[in-house]
């Protein structure tokens, strides 16, 4: 089922809130939509996501599956498409 599918028909969904870790400081923490970008490239290597670790300060970017960003774009996080120069 995709998340598309699971919130199909509902008119107000809480805040999601999603799990990241910061691979400079280790931290765990949640962060809320608002606080990821995804980006999504022509192929699997230009697709990501990236934030901000509350803990450190460390800009994080990280490769982001066809899972994930099925998830993060159902969960509201903005997305900016990239487009080849070719």
């Amino acid at each position: 089922m995709s998340v598309r599918t699971a919130f199909a028909g509902m008119r107000r969904v809480a805040d999601v809130v999603f799990r990241a870790g910061c691979p400079d400081c280790r931290a765990r923490f949640e962060l809320g939509a608002s606080a990821l970008r995804l980006a999504v490239g022509a192929t699997s290597k230009t697709t990501f996501y990236s934030f901000t670790c509350p803990e450190c300060g460390a800009s994080v970017r990280k490769p982001a599956g066809e899972r994930i960003v099925e998830l993060l774009t159902g969960g509201g996080v903005r997305t900016l498409r990239l487009h080849s120069t070719l």
